[in-house]
């Protein structure tokens, strides 16, 4: 028997399980033993071991101790965790590009109406190096091309929720940032565009942790898809995707008209112009 090592192609979840299945086998344990002793189902053990499953955080912490690997199962799931994400993300864009209704919530000003300029600044806060630029760039060029879906024939039909601390938060270029409410505004009197904005008179709502967007396609099926604190998930349950509905529409319910939302954001640029 040889210790686990990475390949090239293999995904963060199959390297995860290989290195379970390694440590039970170095350990002497059968997945029963295993169980038995860890109090984990077998059947679960045994999913995680041949990567159809990924566990939650907390087991793999507890395996950690058990095996006392020093934290090798952990930094192995957050790759694999990682990759979840992305895969979910893609499919998300898919179907996001094909959609034929969206309904959005975001915090900030979501990335399908955001100017160049301002998707730029957003997207470089994080860099460190000097090298990461061209990765910034990449990243602006791919968010602009993602707002073509727009534009398509027929165009889908949009609503979008915009906190109002989206429109209070500006980025450090002043004219930017003019160009960024003044773009808001030109896009809230498309006539596919639905642009809502929820004031902080509201108070305190169930939906500011993150961001929601709702996906429905040409054969009426839909999903929902949530981001915050680092984590993305695209739910395709008919029923969990019913309760974010009404979750959504409560929230409209809070909101101004898009008539309301048009001079509000008219108000904010000559705030900002002044």
């Amino acid at each position: 028997m040889t210790e686990p090592t990475t390949t090239d192609d293999e995904s963060g979840r199959a390297a995860l399980g290989r290195a379970l299945r390694y440590l039970r086998e170095k350990s002497g344990r059968s997945l029963g033993q295993l169980a038995e002793e860890t109090r984990y189902d077998k059947s679960y053990l045994y999913r995680l071991e041949v990567s159809q499953r990924l566990s939650k955080l907390a087991v793999m912490e507890d395996l950690d101790r058990f095996y006392d690997s020093g934290g090798l199962l952990v930094q192995l799931w957050k790759v694999a965790r990682k990759e979840v994400f992305k895969d979910r993300y893609k499919e998300f864009m898919r179907l996001e590009n094909t959609a034929r209704i969206m309904h959005k919530f975001a915090l900030g000003i979501p990335g399908l109406l955001q100017t160049e300029k301002v998707a730029r600044a957003l997207l470089s806060g994080a860099q460190e190096t000097d090298a990461e630029a061209e990765l910034v760039e990449e990243q602006v060029i791919a968010r602009m091309g993602r707002q073509q879906l727009l534009h398509r024939t027929p165009p889908p039909s949009v609503r979008i929720i915009m906190d109002e601390y989206a429109l209070r938060r500006p980025v450090a270029d002043s004219k930017a940032w003019d160009e960024q409410l003044a773009h808001l505004v030109d896009m809230s009197e498309m006539a596919f565009v639905a642009l809502q904005v929820l004031p902080f008179t509201v108070g305190a709502h169930h939906l500011m942790d993150g961001s929601l967007t709702l996906l429905w396609q040409d054969d009426a099926s839909a999903v929902a898809y949530t981001e915050g604190n680092g984590c993305a998930e695209l739910i395709e349950d008919a029923a969990a995707v019913t309760r974010y509905r009404l979750s959504y529409d409560r929230l409209r319910d809070l909101t101004l008209p898009p008539s309301e939302s048009a001079m509000f954001i008219r108000g904010v640029l000559k705030e900002h112009r002044s």
